[in-house]
């Protein structure tokens, strides 16, 4: 797979989400739902899920989780995700013709 199948991927997901999602909670994350919105009294628990969403995602980037994940789904890092080219591309080594062996050097 590609960053181009890795960009599709996340703007099918995208559009799939809409404005609202649905989500089933089990005991445990109702009970933790619960005690974090008496705790910390936000103006709604949809303000609790969305910070929840933050930091599993800032989380997931910063102890690399999140690279290894797309590294070996897609074959390519967040930051190449989020520049829109390869680290080739970054660098230009995809514009050389691959070395052929045999012929390397002869003149």
């Amino acid at each position: 797979m590609s960053l181009e199948d890795l960009t599709e991927d996340v703007e099918q997901s995208y559009a799939g989400f809409g404005d609202e999602l649905t989500v089933s909670l089990d005991r445990e994350t109702r009970n933790e739902l619960a005690l974090l919105e008496t705790a910390l009294d936000p103006e709604d628990t949809d303000e609790l899920v969305r910070r929840a969403i933050h930091m599993l995602f800032q989380s997931t980037v910063d102890r690399g989780n999140l690279d290894f994940h797309l590294r070996s789904g897609y074959d390519v890092t967040y930051d190449e995700y989020l520049s829109g080219m390869t680290f080739d591309e970054m660098t230009g080594a995809d514009q050389y013709p691959s070395m052929d062996d045999e012929r390397r050097y002869q003149f």
